[in-house]
């Protein structure tokens, strides 16, 4: 595998955990796609560092359990503004 793939990953491993980050959220600070860091702590992280892979799969678990949880905040979010823009 190329150096450079190698520490991107390794450095988006290190991001999700510190941060609690999705992989939106890593995608968008990186500057890749969703499919490049899915596929980063996947499958390229088990093979450099198999226990920051273990953590960053603890994260991304807490998180897929969670987004239904922040999808309904965010539609609640959405009309509540709405809402505010009607009344003024």
């Amino acid at each position: 595998m190329r150096e450079d793939i190698e520490k991107r990953a390794l450095e988006i491993g290190h991001y999700i955990v510190e941060k609690s980050a999705t992989v939106r959220q890593t995608a968008s600070v990186f500057r890749v796609s969703k499919s490049t860091v899915h596929k980063d702590v996947t499958e390229r992280l088990p093979a450099i560092d198999h226990t920051l892979a273990d953590e960053v799969r603890t994260v991304l678990n807490v998180n897929k359990a969670e987004r239904h949880i922040r999808g309904g905040l965010a539609t609640k979010e959405k009309y509540l503004h709405a809402h505010e823009d009607c009344t003024d």
